[in-house]
């Protein structure tokens, strides 16, 4: 009985001994492979980097160089920075008046969508019932529609509307255009804002404008940040709107000024990207001040949609 017993023994520390070296094998395997994805993840990152900020490398590369060494090597450094490309593109696009106009467009449609879209979503998420998502749904499903379908359309409206050729009209189109997709994200962050506080101040006698000015809208600083920069990334960078509706060269943005430097048979590409590098500072100035409220607002309004 004592050997039996021994044998047993020498069994079971055989057993325990492989299971463990086998469980150290797996967290050794599960580690290495988790390293491997995390590098791997990493060295896309860097390409996807890479990528994005190799066409703003070039731009910036070229636009201190002379059209003879650009059209000579566009990788090239340049032999001596010519900063009077700036001055050049600053005087022949008129880059005061074009950042005027390309600020009142983004200012009024920036404006009215967060105001619009705001309230709306507020009542939309507050308000349960068939009604309320019927039309909730209504502004989901126009997302869906392409602006090219509807591009002749909305310039003859405008022009019957006295709005062609106005930076401020074009901001209000931009406003009809852009609110859908705001109300979906304010839909979804409203959610996370509790119905208690609603009743709160409605105890404490606040109105219904007062509760969503006073209370709500404070609160909703966040999905409101990522949609200002989202809204404002597009006005400014947008062409094919601006194009159709503004007709008269004093009331360019800036990228349609900047289209202005394309000759029929001659093209200034030094004053060109210089321009282009101009056009893009403000917005990278908006989006370093407000970047750290973009990834928490797209999140928090998709996520509780």
């Amino acid at each position: 009985m004592s050997g039996s017993a021994q044998s047993y023994h020498a069994h079971a520390h055989t057993s325990n001994s492989t299971t463990n070296s086998t469980s150290n094998n797996d967290n050794s395997s599960g580690k290495t492979m988790r390293r491997l994805g995390s590098a791997s993840m990493f060295l896309f990152l860097i390409l996807a980097a890479v990528v994005t900020l190799f066409p703003i490398y070039m731009a910036l590369l070229n636009s201190v160089k002379t059209q003879g060494e650009m059209l000579t090597n566009i990788l090239a450094l340049p032999t001596t920075l010519e900063f009077g490309n700036y001055a050049d593109a600053f005087r022949k696009t008129d880059y005061m008046r074009s950042l005027w106009n390309t600020v009142v467009v983004a200012a009024v449609g920036l404006a009215g969508i967060i105001l619009f879209a705001s309230m709306a979503g507020y009542k939309l998420s507050r308000t349960p019932g068939k009604l309320s998502s019927f039309l909730f749904g209504l502004f989901v499903m126009s997302t869906l529609i392409p602006f090219h379908s509807i591009m002749i359309t909305l310039v003859r409206i405008s022009s019957d509307m006295g709005l062609q050729g106005s930076a401020v009209g074009l901001g209000l189109l931009y406003i009809g255009l852009g609110v859908a997709v705001a109300i979906f994200l304010y839909h979804g962050f409203v959610k996370s804002v509790p119905k208690e506080l609603d009743e709160a101040a409605v105890i404490d006698g606040c109105g219904e404008f007062k509760l969503y000015f006073v209370v709500i809208l404070p609160l909703l600083l966040p999905i409101t940040a990522t949609i200002a920069i989202l809204n404002m990334l597009w006005m400014w960078n947008d062409f094919l709107l601006p194009l159709l509706i503004l007709t008269d060269f004093k009331s360019y943005t800036l990228l349609l000024s900047t289209n202005m430097l394309f000759g029929e048979y001659n093209n200034d590409w030094s004053a060109i990207l210089a321009s282009l590098v101009l056009a893009m500072l403000p917005v990278i100035v908006l989006y370093l001040l407000l970047q750290k409220y973009i990834l928490h607002g797209i999140s928090e309004g998709a996520i509780k949609s």
